[in-house]
């Protein structure tokens, strides 16, 4: 592989880990606060993109669509919250886990019910088709050069809120020991619905920016992402947002790198030589690269 080659390979693993990284972020605190597996995340996606087709269809320009999607995950999330995890708050891990899997799977047949089988096309802007050249004939699509600054930008974001606001304090409270935050004043209900507002709100970025990446929106699109998401938060270490951004940007950098160095009968195989190495990864740390022994913490 030339020089060339490799920093083209590596503009598109930043765009496909940014990708990840926007969503297992979602999950990684989802998880930290509350202990749950939320697959019903990728859901939160599909919508999103069905949320974009349509209010493009209304002829508004992008910018607001795009954060009229943002809107609609975060409301989606919030009730998601309320009506399918609250009430089962407190009960085994197991039966938490079910009801994402449950909530996943209503949500993906009631679109397909409502929008059917045949993928829609997503509005995507001109400007982010286009190719842009770098140094050395790189070139990089003006969706990923947006996906990557987008995840930049919101990671750091996220961090100053997580470490600098009173929020994000007992965000990270609540993570170390709900009872004692409880006795403390803090308003769980409050902590866990600004998880589902945070994790949701990136989900609907993911949505815009996956979206326009596949040029498609279809009831199962979040399926894969939310699966490779949390590949990506297992390998970083589940509860732990800084994890989840590591997992997601090698687990990134693997796809895209096993495609262009395995041979051609291979790379069919990659997610494969991809699961593989989570085992090798478990096996050697079982908590993650960054995880700690407490998965609550993030």
């Amino acid at each position: 592989m030339g020089a060339s080659e490799f920093a083209q390979q590596l503009v598109n693993a930043l765009g496909l880990g940014s990708v990840y990284a926007l969503i297992a972020v979602g999950l990684a605190m989802v998880f930290g606060i509350l202990r749950l597996i939320n697959f019903a995340h990728g859901e939160v996606l599909m919508l999103g993109g069905y949320a974009a087709v349509f209010f493009a269809l209304a002829g508004w320009p992008f910018p607001l669509v795009a954060l009229l999607t943002v809107i609609a995950t975060v409301i989606i999330g919030v009730v998601m919250e309320r009506i399918a995890y609250r009430p089962v708050r407190g009960a085994p891990d197991v039966a938490l886990l079910l009801t994402s899997l449950g909530v996943s799977i209503a949500l993906q047949n009631a679109a397909l019910l409502v929008f059917g089988t045949q993928p829609k096309p997503f509005p995507t802007p001109p400007a982010l088709a286009q190719q842009i050249p770098l140094a050395g004939g790189v070139q990089v699509s003006g969706v990923n050069l947006l996906t990557i600054v987008a995840a930049l930008v919101l990671m750091v974001l996220l961090t100053l809120f997580v470490t600098r606001t009173a929020l994000g304090t007992q965000m990270r409270a609540v993570a170390e020991n709900a009872m004692a935050a409880r006795l403390m004043g803090i308003s769980v209900n409050t902590v866990i619905v600004a998880a589902f507002v945070v994790g949701s709100a990136l989900a609907g970025v993911a949505a815009l920016l996956y979206g326009a990446r596949v040029g498609r929106v279809e009831y199962a699109m979040g399926f894969i992402p939310v699966l490779k998401a949390f590949v990506a938060t297992v390998i970083g270490g589940f509860g732990s947002i800084p994890g989840a951004v590591l997992g997601a940007y090698l687990l990134g950098f693997g796809e895209i790198f096993l495609v262009s160095l395995l041979p051609d009968d291979l790379t069919k195989y990659r997610d494969a030589f991809v699961f593989g190495g989570l085992i090798l990864i478990l096996l050697l740390r079982p908590q993650g690269i960054l995880g700690s022994t407490d998965p609550e913490k993030i």
